[in-house]
């Protein structure tokens, strides 16, 4: 006959040994993410949909890396606040800019990319290496890599009826709209090198530039300074700032107040763009330290530009470049981050 020891386990012990069972298996799972056995939720999140976002997009769908995107509150980037673009490669007419934008994400989509139309507050790094907690408005998702493509804002005014007006003769960008505005008088704003070299590019299209500084002398390098000064289309308005727009029947731009920073006088000039250059917010603080950034908040990377100093964690497009800012430059920083993203897995496995 079988004996069998029967015994009566009080509450306090049942609780305790439900304690130690769970503790064990956390320290299994700890050690299953750890060991590399399996990826964590995501393989891949990618956040911010510009240029850089898309381009990632499609080359992990493409890897079969089933990447998920967090678009961002502005989807498509700041492409979808332009008409014509002009100097993308494969469209001799011009394509715009949210055109373009839209067909990027269909790609994307094709290949398996998932959208989630929400903003990311945060990331962070767990104990583990190459496991990153993105929180988004609706909660917290695990990736094994993140790709941070949330671009740059260019700094406006803030004054009455801008942001209607953006794309509609006021723009941060000569390199991208210039060349709509020939022979006809624009103005910059600021007083920098990238004002200056604003200026100077617009000189081939306009007939007039106006450079608008707040000041009495430029903050521009010496050099830039006397380009600017000697050329004939450029005419400095000293002291001066932009109290408001005015907009023609047409809803396009077609001149601005000016107010005289040192009397207050108020005058009228005509002009039919404004370019402001007074700098770019980079969309870095997400990432808190888990990056390095330049005195502007730009991201610092190495190794092709797109690695930053957290292994898993990478950057595209205007977030990470403080130079040439482009749909273009973007677009291939996001391909590189790519590439580099599905080398950091492929180590993983």
């Amino acid at each position: 006959m079988i004996s069998i020891n029967k015994s009566i386990l009080s509450v306090d012990e049942l609780l305790s040994n439900a304690f130690t069972l769970e503790k064990n298996v956390e320290s299994l799972q700890t050690r299953l993410h750890c060991g590399r056995i399996h990826f964590v939720d995501e393989k891949l999140i990618i956040i911010g949909t510009g240029p850089a976002g898309y381009t990632a997009a499609i080359y992990a769908a493409r890897a079969d890396l089933k990447p998920l995107v967090f678009t961002g509150g502005q989807i498509g980037g700041q492409l979808t606040t332009t008409t014509e673009v002009e100097n993308f490669p494969g469209f001799p007419e011009g394509i715009n800019g949210p055109d373009l934008m839209f067909n990027m994400s269909q790609q994307a989509e094709k290949f398996g990319a998932r959208f989630v139309y929400e903003d990311v507050v945060s990331i962070a790094r767990e104990e583990c290496p190459g496991m990153f907690v993105v929180t988004s408005s609706s909660g917290a998702y695990k990736a094994a890599a993140v790709i941070i493509c949330t671009g740059a804002a260019a700094r406006y005014l803030g004054l009455d009826g801008e942001r209607e007006l953006i794309g509609h003769g006021l723009t941060a960008c000569a390199t991208c709209d210039g060349s709509f505005y020939r022979d006809v008088p624009v103005c910059v704003v600021g007083g920098g090198d990238s004002a200056c070299e604003e200026a100077l590019f617009l000189t081939r299209f306009a007939s007039k530039v106006y450079l608008l500084h707040r000041r009495d002398t430029l903050r521009a390098s010496a050099v830039m300074q006397q380009r600017v000064l000697n050329h004939e289309k450029i005419q400095p308005i000293w002291n001066t700032g932009i109290a408001a727009y005015r907009k023609g029947e047409n809803g396009e731009l077609c001149g601005v107040q000016l107010k005289d920073t040192k009397t207050g006088e108020l005058s009228e000039l005509e002009v039919q763009c404004v370019f402001m250059a007074i700098g770019h917010v980079p969309n870095s603080k997400l990432a808190g330290n888990l990056v390095d950034v330049d005195p502007a908040g730009f991201i610092r990377c190495s190794e092709g530009g797109v690695k930053t100093k957290t292994p898993g964690l990478f950057a595209a497009g205007d977030v990470a470049d403080p130079v040439y800012r482009q749909a273009i430059s973007a677009a291939g920083m996001g391909c590189r981050a790519a590439l580099e993203a599905q080398h950091y897995l492929t180590n993983l496995s």
